[in-house]
Order: C-alpha cells, then structure tokens, then sequence
C-alpha cells in the first residue's frame, strides 16, 4: 500500500493544468447504453474511478477503448449481452448507479447492486427509485439489488425530488430522454455536471431544457446517436489547487479553471485572503497577504459552497486567523479528517454537523492516514504548510479522484513523493 511524503518548502508558484470531471465523466459514461452508435469522450480523467465504470459497461457488453494515454474514451453499445450490474463492481463506486436509468430505458430491465464509495454517510436510493417509478418503472429491493422492469417503453412522468439529488436527476434525465412523451423534474440538482451531460445528449438527438435550473423538461425521443463529447474541468480539483496556494504561499495559474464552475467556494476563497481572478488560459490564484482570514461556511447543494471542497477548505481554515465554523448539511461523516489534522496540531471542535475551527499559527508535520478521497488530499494541502515531513497513509483514496497529482504539485515547486510502504 503507497504513502505520500509532504514537506513543507514554502512558495508555491507555476502552472496545473485541471483534468476533465471526475463526477461529469462518470455521469457521461452511461451514456453510451442509450444508444447502439458510438460515444466518444475526450478529456476524460485518468482515474482508477474511471476504470472501475469501464469495468462496469464492458460486464454489460459495451466495448471500450482508452486513447491517447486515457484521455479518449471510446464506446460502443451496440451489443449488449446483460442488464445486471454486479455487486462486485458496484460496491466499489457509488457512480455505478447511474447504470440503472439508461439500462431500463434501453432494454426495459435493469438489476443494479446498491451501491458503495466512499464513508461519508448514507445515500440511500429513494430518490432514485422515485424518479424512475414516475416513468412507468416498477422496481423491487431483494438481495441487496434493485430489479428493475418496464412494460414495454418507458412513459412520461413528472417527479418532484425532495432534496436536489445529483444522481437521481442524472438517472431520470437519461432514461426520460428515451421515454414516450413529455417528462418534467421539479427540484432538480443544478450542478456543472448535469449541465455537461445535458449538452452531451443534446448532441445525441435529445431535446432537453432547464438544465442549470431547479426545473428539466425532457421530450422524449425514439433513438438517440452516437456523438463526440469533451468532458467538462473538474470544479473539485480546480478548488483544491486553489487552496494549495493560499496554504503555502506563491502563485499558481489552473489551466482550464472557470470561474462560474465554483459557485459560492470563489467568494468564500476571496474573504479568506486570497487574490483570485481569471486569466485568458484558466484562474490564476495568490497568495498576497500573510494573514489568512476566518470564514464560516455551509455547504448546499450547487451553488451553495460544495461539500466534495469542505475538508481542503478546513485545511487552510486551521491556519486562520480567528475562528470559524464549517457546517456540513449533506453527509453526515464528513468530518472524519478533522481527527487526522489535529494530529498535526489543528484545533478543531466537531459538534454533530458543525466543525468549530480555531486557527493556528503553524501546522506540524505527523503521520496521518486518508479516510476517504477529499479527506486524503486535504491532508496534503496541510503538509504543505507543515513543519517537517508529513506521511500520509492509505492514499489508494486519491487514485480515484485526482490526476497525476504528485506530479502536478511537483511541477509548482511542491516537495511531494509517493512511496511503496512495501519497498
């Protein structure tokens, strides 16, 4: 099992080009289920998450090829040979329930494990059940699967979801586009990554609008095509590189960054200290005040302040001047780094849902292990302001979420390395 070794050297300053959206490609891949003609996905992430959906849609029949390097997916359903989604590819990604829209709608049945992931706290599948039982669906729990089954073509419905899920809009959205007639979804999750799957099935022949907004309108068609997509930047990455800066100092330009991907974490950045402001290749983020500034947030639903960004920003908050207060509405495990970065000398008070933090003027370098994905990388960014060597344990978590990023940070001036604890 690998470990990455952070010391913190000061400055950082450079260029990090933002890889493709983990969560839109993983939404984007399903895609090619709804069709028998070729999808094709550039700039995707290379992402052991990506390998895990790759694994998935080969099980169910798809073909798929990996171009230049794995940045070009390439995907062909046009024989498929199953429609049950197995409990040992599932359970690894919580993702792999967005095979479960497109399959019914597809081939009118789908068995689907529950899903796994990350810890973070309970997802159910309500919501997703919902919105495919208001399309004529009917859908069964046994054996820890959902059957899924439609008498004959799927039908319009409208559903109004109680809380703004992004894989249930993601899942209706796709198998309404194949539906018989008009479907509406009230309550919708409005994030980037729904608006890029809108637009890549837009490009396939469906007809769809609202995206971005609390309300989708989907007119279903009866086939839908092949088509070539770009998968949009990833807005989780892109924050978290913008945190690197405002942690150890300097200046870094995130190539491919935009501003309206971040919702309420640009202003919450700005207030802490940091002097952002977009640039003609991305954003450019720097470090120009000593001070780093107290700032309570809350994380919502986009485009609220994102909780996938929650534990990066806990990360510079503990070196702060002042006290904050982080809360935390969506997941209720979200918290679990707070432990880890008192080990390295935060101050932090967890009380249910809100993380009382109390800044400090200097982190010191301990053993820390990762407990989940944005928890592993909010570790980093702390080493990086850290005294001493920071080892950080059970790093398998980045794997799945951020690209090359040893490597990235290394290029900005970073002294990061990743190790084999079994060497």
């Amino acid at each position: 099992m690998d470990s990455i070794l952070v010391t913190g050297n000061g400055p950082l300053n450079g260029k990090i080009p933002i890889a493709g959206a983990k969560n839109a490609c993983l939404a984007l891949m399903p895609v090619t289920l709804l069709t028998d003609q070729p999808v094709t996905l550039t700039n995707a992430p290379i992402l052991s998450d990506i390998k895990t959906a790759e694994a998935l849609l080969s099980s169910l029949g798809t073909e798929v090829s990996f171009l230049n390097g794995g940045k070009v997916l390439v995907m062909s359903s046009h024989n498929l040979k199953s429609s049950h989604a197995d409990y040992d590819i599932v359970r690894k990604m919580r993702a792999s329930n967005l095979v479960l829209g497109p399959l019914l709608a597809r081939t009118g049945e789908a068995v689907v494990s529950l899903p796994g992931g990350c810890a973070i706290g309970a997802r159910p599948m309500d919501l997703h059940i919902g919105a495919l039982e208001a399309l004529g669906a009917t859908i069964e729990l046994k054996e820890g699967y959902l059957h899924a089954k439609s008498n004959g073509r799927l039908k319009a419905g409208t559903f109004e979801m109680r809380m703004a899920s992004v894989g249930a809009t993601e899942n209706f959205i796709m198998a309404a586009a194949l539906a018989n007639g008009t479907s509406v979804l009230k309550n919708a999750a409005k994030e980037p990554e729904i608006v890029d799957l809108v637009k890549c099935l837009r490009s396939m022949g469906a007809q769809i609008t609202g995206e971005g907004s609390s309300t989708v309108e989907i007119q279903g068609v009866d086939t839908l095509g092949g088509t070539t997509h770009p998968v949009v930047v990833d807005r989780i990455e892109l924050g978290t590189y913008m945190i690197a800066p405002a942690m150890a100092g300097g200046q870094v330009d995130l190539i491919g960054g935009k501003k309206n991907l971040l919702g309420q974490f640009w202003n919450s950045l700005e207030r802490s200290g940091l002097e952002i402001s977009e640039t003609a290749d991305g954003i450019r983020a720097k470090r120009v005040n000593e001070i780093i500034k107290a700032v309570d947030v809350k994380t919502e639903v986009y485009p609220g302040f994102a909780t996938d960004l929650q534990a990066q920003f806990m990360a510079l908050m503990c070196l702060a001047d002042g006290t904050s207060f982080l809360e935390e509405t969506l997941f209720e495990n979200r918290f679990m780094h707070a432990p880890e970065l008192i080990r390295m000398g935060a101050k932090i008070d967890v009380q249910g849902g809100i993380a009382k933090v109390q800044g400090v003027s200097k982190l010191k370098a301990a053993p820390v292990m990762a407990t989940d994905l944005r928890a592993s990388v909010s570790l980093i960014l702390a080493g990086l302001a850290a005294e001493g060597e920071t080892k950080v344990a059970r790093v398998y978590h980045l794997d799945r979420g951020y690209e090359n990023l040893v490597s990235k940070l290394s290029n900005v001036g970073a002294k990061i390395e990743r190790i084999s604890d079994n060497v």
